[in-house]
């Protein structure tokens, strides 16, 4: 992970903003991956909220960027935007079948799209992980956000909002080391999330949170409260990740119809929103 990093930051640096300089989809880059030890699956799953029994013999699909983010750089490299400033926009995450624990993992990624109008760049990477018995368990979607000039507008557009008849079906405790803990985990050691000198200069009070473990929070609370602990029964989850969460935190995850938020349980400000398809509505 961190020699991906590198890699992509490197050339960033050297390598100036031009538009319509990729092509794209770019070409698959494919590897071949160990089986994700079982201590970390269970440490992972209980982290987040969720409980291990319900992952026995599989592994969870919310777990991707701990395989998935050195391919996902890789298929970075090269472009000329400057990652300093990019944001994790959001994701999707879907279930084509489970995903077998003690298998080597078959993980292929791309860059799927590019759509830069001169003042933001937003970038669309595509995920598939399986095994020889499962070849086509997940497919995940990720956009990244880059900025490429100051914004000039004051105060932003409308702030995201938990839906006024949405449910609360769980409340989170998310501690100020969260960040820190999901880092390790994963290998997500970008500094915003566990240096918390480096997140004030960034203009927080403090760390923030991952989005994707805000996710996979949101992810184990369905889990636990609608699924009866089973994770299959979730079809396809697709977020945006509309406002950092800084930590530490105590917030809600809230449901409608389909619709899915982690917001304030006092002011409503929505972290992340988004849909969730289920097994029986796919059918």
């Amino acid at each position: 992970m961190l020699r991906a990093l590198g890699g992509v930051a490197l050339s960033a640096l050297v390598r100036p903003h031009a538009t319509g300089s990729a092509v794209v989809p770019g070409p698959w880059i494919e590897a071949e991956l160990p089986p994700r030890p079982e201590a970390l699956i269970r440490d992972y799953v209980e982290h987040v909220g969720g409980d291990p029994a319900w992952y026995r013999g599989r592994v969870p699909a919310h777990l991707f960027p701990q395989w998935g983010f050195p391919l996902l750089l890789c298929t970075l490299s090269g472009l000329p935007y400057p990652y300093a400033r990019a944001v994790n926009a959001g994701c999707r995450i879907e279930q084509r079948g489970p995903l077998p624990a003690g298998e080597p993992l078959l993980v292929r990624a791309r860059l799927a799209t590019i759509d830069d109008d001169g003042r933001r760049a937003l970038i669309t990477q595509e995920l598939f992980t399986g095994t020889r018995s499962s070849p086509q368990a997940m497919r995940a979607e990720m956009r990244v956000h880059v900025p490429l000039r100051r914004s000039q507008s004051k105060g932003g557009g409308k702030r995201p909002t938990v839906a006024g008849d949405a449910r609360a079906i769980t409340t989170l405790d998310v501690g100020a080391r969260a960040g820190l803990e999901f880092a390790l985990l994963t290998g997500d050691f970008n500094p915003l999330h566990w240096v918390r000198p480096y997140a004030r200069l960034a203009g927080f009070r403090s760390t923030i949170l991952h989005g994707f473990a805000t996710l996979a929070r949101a992810v184990e609370a369905l889990n636990g409260a609608l699924f009866a602990g089973d994770p299959l029964r979730l079809a396809a989850v697709d977020v945006r990740f509309t406002k950092p969460l800084v930590l530490p935190a105590t917030v809600s995850v809230y449901t409608s119809a389909g619709d899915l938020w982690v917001g304030d349980p006092k002011r409503g400000s929505a972290y992340l929103e988004g849909r969730f398809d289920t097994t029986e509505t796919t059918r």
